[in-house]
């Protein structure tokens, strides 16, 4: 089974770049989106009807931000959209899948660059999901928590560690719940695989960044410890062109 995340920075934008064709090249096991910038009423049946998926999706009361989707070649046995937090349900930045050998988190994180308060807003977040994660763990859950995490975790992780150590997404204190979030028993499974591979999975689009491979890795899946056992692989794959952010994907046994 191969799960993909991917943030497409707008789902209808990246439907003009051949979006359904590369779903039906790569086909996916399941799929997971984030940065979809759209409510369902906003999408055409093709996108939201793939044939040979069934499709959820989770939209904020925003207008065009933020936004998640998973499309499945197997429904689910419950599909849930938030955590019971207003202040973070009303974004759409996670959609839970559940099947029967595990617990699929499809969550775009908050960005904590625009002021103190956004960044708050992120740590508080990033708290509240590890909090929710445990609890589903103590209900006897194995978790995959895939997405665009707004991260980077260690200096190997971005391109220009030293001159973004004050940028919010190579913080201290964000570094640190990565961190804490290993401690808890979640596992990152590209470094589990490639704990040495330089690879990147966000390239801003100024200054021909991605022509540079100047970026940073940020998206992510991890799983909890007793998924282990059924994860064969993890990779970025860094050719797929039609966002700021290429896919990731593992694939299960």
């Amino acid at each position: 089974m191969d799960i993909y995340s991917w943030n497409v920075n707008g789902l209808r934008a990246i439907a003009k770049k051949g979006f359904t064709d590369w779903v039906t090249e790569h086909s996916p096991d399941i799929l997971c989106l984030q940065e979809t910038k759209a409510s369902l009423d906003q999408l055409d049946d093709e996108l939201v009807n793939i044939p040979g998926y069934f499709s959820y999706f989770n939209s904020g009361k925003k207008k065009g931000y933020s936004g998640v989707a998973i499309y499945s070649k197997t429904e689910p046995n419950l599909v849930e959209y938030n955590i019971g937090i207003a202040r973070f349900d009303e974004e759409g930045r996670i959609i839970i899948a559940h099947y029967p050998q595990f617990t699929l988190l499809n969550i775009y994180f908050p960005n904590g660059q625009r002021d103190e308060d956004r960044l708050s807003y992120k740590l508080d977040f990033y708290d509240a999901v590890l909090s929710y994660c445990n609890s589903l763990r103590e209900n006897g859950k194995r978790l995959v928590i895939c997405g665009d995490y707004n991260t980077a975790h260690r200096e190997i992780d971005l391109k220009n560690p030293k001159a973004n150590e004050k940028t919010s997404g190579f913080l201290p204190a964000e570094r640190e719940w990565l961190d804490s979030f290993i401690q808890n028993g979640y596992v990152d499974t590209f470094r589990h695989f490639h704990p040495e591979q330089v690879k990147y999975s966000w390239w801003s689009y100024r200054f021909k960044a991605r022509e540079r491979n100047a970026g940073w890795r940020i998206d992510y899946h991890f799983v909890s410890e007793d998924m282990l056992e059924m994860l064969k692989s993890a990779d970025i794959l860094d050719q797929v062109q039609g966002s700021d952010h290429c896919p990731v994907v593992i694939s299960l046994k």
